[in-house]
């Protein structure tokens, strides 16, 4: 057996995560891992849904499976999907994750994305990972303003308009930086961290250099 299933971390929900996630998800205590897992996991594959749509209409009619899945009471959901069986293990079934599909769905409207999109997607996100935190039962200080911070840094790295990009930075700057000091918290403080120095830079390959990995071990195992 794999090291990371013995640790109950599904190696095929591991091997879905980008770099960044997997590195932020190495800072999370050995109680919050599983479960920082399994919201990264549906980030990511919500992200996926956007992000290589065709077709917008098909994309919304992906993200509203998930969201319907969400709604369902987990012992009618179907077999087979590791991401649906450990969400079956959170309250309500995870239903409280739904914000995120929401937040992704908001950017498949029509460009240029307006403000009000990127916001639905922050708050997405942010709604996320309080879900998270009260799953965890961790202190939500500063929570909001560090989730928002990460999703908003982390859309301005991956967009390609310049123009957007300018909207989803300004918007950063607007977002007073705080730290989400619980240690169960701390893969967000990672995330945020490397993410906003990469929106500084307007380069998504920042979030994989050799500084990012010095700024996450900073964010990580000093939480700052």
């Amino acid at each position: 057996m794999r090291a990371a299933e013995r640790r109950g971390m599904d190696p095929v929900l591991l091997d879905s995560l980008p770099p960044l996630s997997r590195l932020a998800l190495s800072y999370a205590p050995a109680a919050a891992r599983a479960d920082w897992l399994t919201l990264l996991a549906l980030d990511a594959r919500l992200a996926g849904v956007v992000r290589q749509a065709r077709e917008p209409v098909l994309a919304q009619i992906r993200l509203a499976w998930w969201r319907e899945r969400l709604e369902q009471d987990p012992a009618d959901r179907p077999r087979g999907e590791p991401l649906l069986a450990r969400l079956a293990e959170w309250p309500d079934g995870g239903r409280g994750l739904e914000p995120l599909v929401d937040g992704w769905e908001a950017l498949l409207e029509e460009p240029p994305l307006s403000q009000s999109a990127v916001e639905r997607f922050a708050a997405g996100r942010a709604g996320a990972v309080v879900a998270l935190a009260s799953r965890l039962g961790a202190d939500v200080g500063g929570l909001d303003e560090t989730s928002r911070r990460w999703a908003l840094a982390d859309l301005a790295c991956h967009l390609g308009a310049h123009e957007e990009r300018a909207v989803v930075q300004a918007m950063l700057r607007a977002v007073p930086a705080t730290v989400a000091g619980d240690r169960a918290l701390r893969p967000l403080l990672v995330l945020e961290r490397v993410t906003c120095r990469a929106a500084i830079k307007s380069s998504a390959d920042a979030l994989t250099s050799p500084m990012a990995l010095l700024v996450a071990m900073r964010a990580g195992l000093l939480g700052r």
